[in-house]
C-alpha cells in the first residue's frame, strides 16, 4: 500500500472510531444542560457541538485536503471556545492566551482556506 492510501485507510479509520468515542465523550454537550448551568457553560457546550458536528468531514482519499478539512473546523472550535473565555473569563493570564489563540487560529484556517483555493476544494 503507498504512502497516501496508508494515510487515507488510518486518517478514515481513526475518524471511525472518533466518531464513535466521541458520540458517547459528547453526550452531555448534545443533550440539553440543566437549568443551573451558566451562561458561559451554555457557550461552551455549544462551541464544542458545532466543532464536533462540523469536523465529521467524509473522507476525499487525499490525506492533506482531508487534513484541512477537518482541521478548520477544529480551529473554528477552538476561536469560539477562546471567545467564551474572553466574555466570561476574568484570569488576566487566561485572556490573554484565549487573545492569542484567536489571533493565531484564524491565521491558520485563512493558510488552509488559500491552500484549498490553490489545491482544488
Amino acid at each position: 500500500m503507498n504512502k497516501p492510501t496508508f494515510l487515507a485507510a488510518l486518517m478514515f479509520a481513526f475518524l471511525s472510531s472518533a466518531q464513535s468515542v466521541g458520540a458517547e465523550d459528547m453526550k452531555s454537550i448534545n443533550t440539553p444542560m440543566k437549568t443551573a448551568a451558566t451562561p458561559a457553560d451554555k457557550a461552551f457546550a455549544a462551541s464544542m457541538k458545532t466543532m464536533m458536528t462540523n469536523m465529521h468531514a467524509k473522507p476525499t482519499g487525499n490525506p492533506d485536503k482531508d487534513f484541512v478539512l477537518m482541521m478548520m473546523p477544529h480551529h473554528q472550535g477552538a476561536i469560539d471556545m477562546a471567545k467564551v473565555e474572553l466574555q466570561y473569563g476574568t484570569d488576566p493570564e487566561l485572556r490573554q492566551l484565549a487573545t492569542d489563540i484567536v489571533s493565531a487560529q484564524d491565521k491558520e484556517i485563512a493558510q488552509m482556506k488559500a491552500w484549498l483555493a490553490r489545491n482544488g476544494k
